[in-house]
């Protein structure tokens, strides 16, 4: 369903898998490279949500992530929590329009950013990813108040009900024992980016020996540098593997080098754990649902802190949570590249 299309100097349109602000010179989280001077706030470090842009707004943990994973050179600002950024204080800035601009922590990833916009008294929110449970490899989401709501809703559908994260963990550290007592090498199957971290420190105190896929390894040392504690692990090695805890984004490299390593257990994380449909390598492997995003009860509670006049929702099961809203007496609307939508604040 789509909004009603107004004309204002301060429309937005999305487009290119992110919000575009064209009288603003300003986009957020596009897919694809901006190189047309317009600056681009970068909401947090994960592929999906990074290009080769030319002038980035960001925080400094997606600063750092963003390098680590994305050569070469942009025009960076680097914004701390709740700092407001004006329009008058952007180099090279292709408008005229004043404007305000913040980052509030997300909740996510490590520095993930929802970001709000003040135009004339104005203001809109857009979330990103986030998730309101609290994690410990990040900054605790904290809502804002804005007119406009633009939020992610991957798990939008009442059916999506997370499970406490410590009870999540505990049971993921009770499979990592069992499996190594037996003599199975236990397979954790995780994003390289955030989840790796949350699993890790999860074991900080269970005295396990812990390899980690390069990917991973190099995000980590970015966490540790910036003050985030870990228990001793050392790089994924097939030759050495077995026995060990092994974090990794894929089990191929393991899988061929059997039989070497003995027996595997792999385990999937994902909140996409909580779908029997969801594939896996074989139906009998563990599956637990810890996810980096906000589950359907947390984005009803979102909504309601942020305390919107209208919403607009993209990713996931955006129609249905969108659908919702609108039973709830919310003007609500899902938004796809198709509807080319404009929207004035």
């Amino acid at each position: 369903m789509a909004g009603p299309p107004l004309a204002s100097e301060l429309d937005f349109q999305y487009r290119n898998g992110g919000l575009h602000f064209p009288h603003l010179g300003l986009w957020m989280d596009p897919h694809h490279p901006v190189r047309t001077g317009e600056w681009v706030v970068v909401s947090h470090a994960h592929s999906d949500h990074t290009a080769r842009h030319s002038a980035v707004i960001l925080t400094e943990p997606t600063r750092r992530l963003m390098r680590s994973r994305i050569s070469g050179t942009r025009a960076e600002r680097v914004l701390e929590f709740n700092e407001c950024l004006h329009q008058s204080d952007l180099e090279s800035s292709t408008t005229q329009t004043p404007f305000g601009l913040s980052l509030h922590p997300a909740g996510h990833i490590l520095g993930s950013a929802m970001a709000r916009l003040e135009v004339n008294g104005d203001s809109l929110l857009y979330t990103g990813d986030f998730k309101l449970r609290e994690g410990q490899s990040c900054e605790r989401c904290e809502p804002v108040h804005a007119r406009t709501l633009v939020m992610e809703t991957t798990y939008g559908r009442p059916r999506y009900i997370f499970p406490p994260t410590e009870e999540v963990l505990a049971s993921v550290l009770h499979f990592c024992r069992t499996s190594l007592d037996s003599g199975i090498t236990p397979v954790l199957i995780s994003y390289s980016l955030g989840k790796a971290q949350e699993i890790l420190i999860s074991l900080l105190k269970a005295n396990l020996p812990i390899q980690l896929h390069a990917s991973s390894a190099r995000l980590t040392e970015i966490y540790a540098d910036l003050g985030y504690q870990f228990p001793r692990w050392t790089l994924l090695d097939p030759e050495t593997a077995r026995g060990h805890v092994i974090i990794t984004p894929t089990a191929r490299p393991l899988l061929s080098a059997q039989p070497g390593m003995g027996p595997l257990r792999i385990a999937s994380l994902s909140g996409w754990a909580l779908d029997r449909r969801w594939p896996t390598t074989n139906e009998n492997q563990p599956r637990f649902a810890l996810s980096d995003h906000a589950d359907f009860p947390d984005l009803v509670r979102f909504v309601k802190e942020v305390q919107p006049q209208r919403v607009f929702t993209l990713h996931g099961f955006a129609a249905d949570f969108a659908r919702h809203l609108r039973r709830q007496g919310m003007e609500a609307y899902a938004l796809s590249e198709d509807d080319q939508l404009e929207l004035s604040l």
